[in-house]
């Protein structure tokens, strides 16, 4: 199994879910996690990333971590200072219309979404609202463009479009489609070597699908062409996620291995949870286990069954703990506070 890995935790994308798989790896193998000093969520985001804000960082005695995983504005020169230079490099990406309503939902806060009722209204004049200048301007143009550490306001010429792909193709050994995210999960752990349970998930920091709300086709357009950037890059690595597919597995031997994984969630969901799916954060009983509100977003967690031997349990609760609370127990334990 591969063990050092780079993953470009790109926002709204199922990549919540991603890291806890990462967090179980990483913890049931006793690998080095580079956190953020402090032990924050964020390595200085969205800041471009750069190797001192890793804990434990020393430019006289480079050291290298197993899995850089936390929200990061991408630089790799600054990224090969912190891990080895066999890391295997992966990120996830989602369609730019479900990320913008997903994005306008749980950023609700930030100066371009704060003054308007609905996202229409947003698109209808997105210049009255969106202010390139501002430090938070990201969450609302071009999400994924920004965080693979390009200028998301940047013009959309056919030319900047290809180096821009030329440069994440050159970075980056394989990108993920959260829309297929089962499909994701197979190629990945394929590529890195791990058996089916390391790749096995809950998803997780989903919101209530209350606070969803549907898209026209007329909104569905504006979206794309205000995040075109986003849009192209998608469109680009979505048919060589395909074309992937097709070229080292073949669709019938996907389909067989993704119905294996289903039935494998299934199961743990059947030993793990109560009611075998995910509640509301006001029924989530363990208030350790109750993932961080965001914006208008409601997101949802899980009861893990009672009863439990202690194995299973501990199985179980690595599955369901939110990413900020596992991050926290893996920081402690990677940095123990020495006793005064």
């Amino acid at each position: 199994p591969k063990t050092d890995i780079v993953f470009l935790k790109v926002h709204k994308s199922a990549s919540s879910t991603v890291m806890n798989i990462l967090f179980r790896f990483g913890e049931t193998h006793n690998l080095t996690f580079a956190f953020p000093i402090g032990g924050g969520n964020q390595l200085f985001y969205p800041q471009h990333f750069m190797a001192r804000f890793v804990q434990g960082f020393s430019p006289k005695s480079p050291q290298h971590f197993n899995i850089l995983c936390h929200h990061m504005r991408f630089l790799q020169p600054e990224v090969q200072k912190v891990v080895s230079p066999s890391a295997i490099y992966f990120s996830i990406l989602r369609n730019p219309v479900h990320l913008m309503e997903s994005s306008f939902a749980y950023y609700k806060g930030t100066s371009a979404f704060s003054r308007v009722r609905s996202l229409e209204e947003f698109l209808s004049q997105p210049y009255h609202y969106y202010n390139p200048t501002d430090s938070n301007r990201h969450y609302a143009r071009n999400l994924m463009t920004f965080d693979f550490g390009f200028n998301p306001d940047g013009e959309v010429s056919s030319r900047r479009v290809r180096l821009m792909l030329e440069a994440i193709e050159a970075s980056f050994d394989l990108l993920l489609i959260s829309e297929y995210f089962d499909e994701s999960m197979v190629l990945l752990k394929e590529k890195l070597c791990w058996d089916l349970d390391s790749i096995v998930s809950f998803p997780l920091n989903i919101r209530d699908s209350s606070t969803k709300s549907p898209l026209s086709n007329t909104i569905v357009e504006k979206i794309k062409d205000w995040n075109r950037l986003d849009w192209e890059i998608y469109t680009h690595f979505n048919r060589t996620f395909w074309e992937r597919i097709d070229r080292d597995f073949g669709r019938e031997r996907m389909r067989r291995e993704v119905k294996v994984l289903r039935d494998r969630q299934a199961e743990l969901a059947r030993t793990c949870l109560q009611g075998m799916g995910s509640v509301a954060p006001k029924d989530i009983k363990d208030s350790s286990l109750r993932p961080l509100q965001h914006g208008n977003a409601r997101i949802l967690g899980y009861n893990l069954k009672q009863g439990l031997d202690k194995e299973t349990e501990l199985m179980c609760r690595r599955l369901v703990t939110p990413e900020l609370q596992y991050s926290s127990a893996l920081y402690k334990k990677q940095f123990p506070q020495k006793p005064p």
